[in-house]
């Protein structure tokens, strides 16, 4: 298949073959998220690759996703400042702009594009990929688990492996709605634009899975619930030594 048509033609996976993948594409895949551009060349990131059975289904109870327990390469992408400040401090120097809210997001951004970068790869090898934001449903019980130290923070988890399964190819909105040239565009009316997407979305639920109604993308948009603990985050960053607001040298 064409390069492009691997990207295009992305699924989240969310059963996979028992088989791990060999050392050498376990390195090659991990030089190619290494290799993703940083914030001011700062790589202001970690990657923990979680083998650990006990560990694996520890995080699955936090994502509340079984399956996560059986994926056969799961990795979780960390803002990791705390390397740096370490460095800067055995070089002499300590800077309270070492917690400020810019590091935060430089190594939210850094590990955020690493893990995609690391997904395509994986993608255009042949192996499927799914994402789990869903780590950060409780990060302090995360921080705890993979032992991370200040200044750290988890992101989000990332599982390789051959895929056991082949779904559909969930539609996307259209490009009207979210592609906009020189400002954003505001609609009089957004269940009028993604009409035509709601039944589209609602065919592809029930082709998925006849037993069980899911409503259309806007009924879900309205009808989405907020998980307390990630209404923390905030709070939880500063923690981890992270402070969100002006800070004065």
């Amino acid at each position: 298949m064409n390069p492009m048509d691997v990207l295009l033609n992305h699924r989240t996976i969310r059963e996979f073959k028992s088989t791990p993948m060999s050392p050498q594409q376990l390195n090659l895949l991990l030089d190619i998220a290494k290799r993703t551009a940083t914030s001011m060349g700062m790589q202001s990131f970690s990657i923990i690759h979680v083998v650990n059975p006990d560990l694996k289904g520890a995080i699955a109870e936090v994502c509340n996703q079984e399956y996560v327990a059986r994926v056969p390469d799961l990795f979780i992408f960390i803002v990791d400042a705390y390397r740096n400040s370490r460095i800067a401090r055995e070089r002499g120097v300590e800077s309270v702009g070492e917690r400020d809210s810019d590091r935060f997001f430089q190594g939210w951004t850094d590990a955020a594009i690493a893990a995609q970068n690391m997904v395509a790869a994986a993608e255009l090898s042949g192996f499927g990929t799914v994402f789990f934001g869903s780590i950060l449903n409780n990060a302090p019980k995360m921080i705890e688990l993979l032992k991370l130290p200040e200044l750290t923070f988890p992101v989000v988890g990332v599982g390789i492996g051959v895929p056991n399964q082949k779904p559909q190819l969930k539609p996307r909105m259209p490009r009207e709605a979210n592609v906009f040239e020189d400002s954003y565009k505001v609609f009089d009316s957004y269940l009028e634009l993604l009409k035509d997407y709601d039944a589209e979305m609602e065919e592809y639920y029930d082709l998925r899975d006849t037993n069980r109604r899911v409503d259309s993308f806007t009924k879900q948009i309205a009808g989405k619930k907020a998980i307390p603990l990630r209404q923390q985050l905030i709070q939880q960053a500063e923690a981890q030594g992270f402070r969100f607001y002006d800070l004065k040298e």
